[in-house]
């Protein structure tokens, strides 16, 4: 299987349509279709069902999809990386961040590492804890931003200053807007949305064996999006504060007591990095760490 078939796979799949994927190839839509007919051969499934004037995915299509852009983004970060062994003015380097307002302080380093190094790039991938680790692991990111304790046997951390508060985003002409605070008692019987993450792991954490009183009516990866629903008045969102904009009719409220969750910047150990990365982290930690180094593995 060649990277070239991979990259005329993934140009007919966003473009669903053979002529214009061939003209953006700048090849033959003969030698296109040659080129997908032996892909297909090659791992014995269909990967399109062609339509007169448009390409499908198939399952199968849909899954070699999503491995051959892993595949692809791996291959450009390799290439990356070799030509800028000796570039010490800039480079890449490939982050991949949860949602958090406290992202604020990797903008920071980074607007001030850039001053240095001019040519630095860095490419940005959002998603949740889950995610971006899942990429790291597999050597997509060099680094990840994640809202929760890191496993210190497979990863260097760093401790984001502060920490993020969760409470309930509501409309604001809901009665608990007038409240300062939003208890477990509050909660209890209202249609609620949150991250998959934050209701496995961080809302536990709050209210204990009580957790089976509380209703999930929908989960979101992205905040905004579940704000639009609450907006719509589907229901109430469990978030952090800052995540979405108040404003519109929405109004946010702190759980009561307290519920926080740390984030942290994660690297793989014994990892080999290009010298704009390893000056990077070292960015990372001559700003962000603590200078007694408390919280920090």
């Amino acid at each position: 299987m060649e990277l070239r078939t991979l990259k005329y796979f993934l140009e007919t799949a966003r473009e669903e349509n053979m002529s214009k994927a061939a003209e953006r190839l700048h090849v033959s839509q003969s030698a296109l279709s040659k080129q997908l007919k032996g892909l297909e051969a090659e791992l014995g499934k269909p990967l399109f069902i062609r339509h007169s004037f448009s390409m499908e995915l198939t399952e199968e299509g849909m899954l070699l999809r999503k491995r051959a852009e892993d595949v692809i983004s791996l291959t450009d970060k390799i290439s990356a990386e070799f030509s800028s062994m000796d570039d010490i003015i800039g480079g890449s380097i490939y982050l991949g961040c949860a949602e958090s307002y406290r992202i604020k302080h990797l903008a920071r380093v980074i607007k001030q590492f850039k001053l240095r190094y001019p040519d630095l790039h860095y490419h940005m991938t959002s998603g949740d804890t889950e995610q971006v680790t899942e990429k790291l692991d597999r050597g997509i990111l060099d680094l990840a931003v994640i809202v929760e304790k890191p496993d210190y046997t497979k990863y260097n951390a760093i401790k984001m200053p502060e920490s993020d508060k969760w409470g309930l985003l509501m409309p604001s002409d809901c009665p608990m807007a007038q409240k300062e605070h939003i208890t477990f008692e509050d909660l209890k019987g209202l249609p609620l949305f949150c991250s998959e993450q934050g209701w496995r792991a961080d809302l536990p954490a709050w209210c204990g064996s009580r957790m089976d009183e509380l209703k999930l009516e929908g989960s979101f990866r992205l905040a905004y999006n579940g704000s639009v629903f609450v907006r719509e008045g589907l229901g109430y969102l469990l978030t952090f504060e800052h995540l979405t904009d108040n404003g519109s009719g929405l109004v946010f409220r702190p759980l009561y007591p307290a519920l926080e969750s740390e984030m942290y910047i994660i690297w793989k150990k014994r990892q080999v990095f290009t010298p704009i990365v390893r000056l990077f982290i070292q960015e990372l930690r001559d700003r962000l760490e603590p200078a007694d180094g408390t919280d920090q593995k």
